[in-house]
């Protein structure tokens, strides 16, 4: 099989995976704090043995700068995904992932305000393309206070996954499976406070869907789009990552019955041409200076992935 051929397969189940990651966190019938902190804890698992088995802890590359950068992003994406979750529970997945795919956007201001990276005029345009599909995505009417809630949280969400990703781009020679590790090790002492084990004792079932989300979803998924990400070209990475909303809108609707409407779906399509013009569309030249890329960041999915 070819590399590229095999690159793809793995990237778009990788995709495929992601946008069952609704279900596993509404099936699980926990709190966001605790699917989130147990995702953390059953990731951890999984990326460490990983790791372990392919022997990438030794020469690891870790500094104590890069570690704490590596924590810092973790702060990040920790409570990012608990602003993802808490956003299906007060709209829906569709609803919450599209919003959520945003964060290209966010991802060229914060550059552009944190590292002094310019905007060029055309990338100003695709910004104010996909602000009127936001607009049009969102659909709220005044006193549709769920969907306001839901549009904040899923926009908070895009925000502190561009920090994590300006955080994680400083780092350079270490493999993105240890910086992904260290992200979720983050997370078990940062939300144990959260925790209350009081309502785990009744979700029953639902330990198979939150073990799901670790080792599957952060395990397997994460080792499948580094391998990937190694063996595509940016433009095919950038148009595949989108099978993740289009996936998470069939099971939302499949599963629960929900769907975007008509003046919400003409949004849809704005906010995919934007985002591939601003996410393939060459790297404004910072002023004055330049910030060093990691592996993972360096990808265009780095910004797309839950």
């Amino acid at each position: 099989m070819r590399n590229e051929t095999r690159g793809t397969l793995e990237l778009t189940l990788a995709m495929v995976l992601s946008g069952t990651l609704g279900i596993f966190v509404v099936e699980s019938g926990a709190a966001p704090f605790e699917v989130v902190f147990f995702r953390c804890l059953f990731g951890a698992v999984a990326l460490g043995a990983y790791s372990l088995a392919r022997g990438y802890f030794t020469g690891h590359g870790f500094t104590p700068r890069k570690l704490g950068l590596a924590a810092l992003g973790g702060v990040f994406i920790v409570f990012n995904w608990v602003f993802l979750f808490e956003a299906y529970e007060a709209t829906s997945i569709s609803f919450a992932t599209v919003v959520y795919h945003t964060q290209p956007f966010f991802l060229v201001v914060l550059g552009a305000v944190l590292l002094r990276e310019r905007i060029t005029a055309a990338r100003l345009g695709w910004l104010g393309v996909a602000f009127v599909g936001l607009v049009l995505v969102s659909g709220i009417r005044p006193g549709d206070t769920a969907s306001l809630k839901g549009l904040g949280l899923a926009l908070a969400a895009a925000v502190l996954y561009a920090l994590s990703t300006i955080v994680t781009k400083r780092i350079t020679g270490v493999r993105p499976h240890l910086v992904a590790l260290v992200q979720v090790l983050v997370g078990l002492p940062l939300l144990l406070p959260f925790v209350d084990t009081g309502d785990m004792e009744g979700i029953g079932a639902g330990w198979g869907w939150l073990v799901g989300l670790g080792l599957v979803h952060t395990g397997l998924m994460y080792v499948l789009m580094y391998a990937a990400y190694q063996k595509l070209p940016t433009a095919k990475i950038a148009v595949l990552a989108f099978t993740y909303p289009a996936v998470a809108m069939v099971a939302d609707w499949a599963v629960y019955g929900h769907h975007i409407g008509l003046v919400q779906a003409l949004g849809v399509p704005l906010i995919v041409l934007a985002s591939l013009r601003v996410t393939l569309a060459p790297a404004a030249a910072p002023a004055p200076r330049t910030a060093g890329h990691a592996p993972e960041a360096a990808s265009p999915v780095a910004t797309r992935s839950a």
